[in-house]
């Protein structure tokens, strides 16, 4: 979502194509690479999966952070509407998934 966009804005502003796609290139390389190597340290028995925990848990609290922080500005700038809107759905899909989760679990196939 945020390369699309930013791909859209590039276009926009006049920014040439071989070089957008570049960087695209090389943003999915070092993807690829934290990947695999996540996937290595996973592996390893007992300490693996803790360490990974350490590594990635942060990226999920800067994440809460920065959607916390667009929230905020979207009301201050009067957008108040439209993120209750956004937050009933983001609830609505996130019952959905529980609810599917328990009837998963306790219907079998």
């Amino acid at each position: 979502m945020i390369l699309c966009t930013a791909f859209i804005f590039s276009i926009q502003y006049g920014i040439d194509k071989k070089i957008i796609v570049f960087i695209a290139f090389v943003i999915s390389v070092f993807t690829e690479v934290f990947v695999g190597l996540s996937a290595l340290i996973a592996a390893i028995p007992i300490i693996g999966p803790m360490i990974i925990k350490i590594v990635t848990i942060p990226v999920f609290w800067v994440f809460n952070a920065m959607g916390t922080l667009v929230s905020g500005l979207a009301i201050k700038k009067g957008y108040a509407t439209e993120l209750a809107k956004g937050r009933i759905l983001t609830l609505a899909l996130l019952i959905g998934m529980i609810i599917g989760y328990i009837l998963g679990n306790l219907i079998p196939l």
